[in-house]
């Protein structure tokens, strides 16, 4: 009687233990697939990231290129009052 209750034990450990592996792999392929779609999700983020930075500075290249011709403009017109004024005194 207690030769089979051990057979019975151990034949039921062995069923236990091969559908824990079962179960194993298919949790792993699972967690697996989830990373890479985790990574996936989050190149496109960064790629995201990267064209608003890339816009981002482009328009503050804009800006300044906007602000640079203004000082140019406004440095040329101080320059003429100037002449002008110096023209007129004399």
């Amino acid at each position: 009687m207690k030769k089979s209750l051990l057979v019975a034990s151990l034949l039921a450990a062995v069923a236990l233990a091969a559908c824990n592996n079962k179960s194993s792999d298919q949790a792993a392929t699972a967690a697996s697939d989830a990373a890479a779609a985790a990574a996936s999700a989050a190149t496109a983020a960064a790629s995201d990231v990267s064209a608003a930075a890339s816009s981002a500075v482009a328009a503050a290249s804009d800006v300044v290129a906007s602000a640079t011709a203004a000082a140019s403009d406004a440095a040329a017109a101080a320059s003429n009052a100037a002449a002008a004024a110096t023209g007129a005194s004399q």
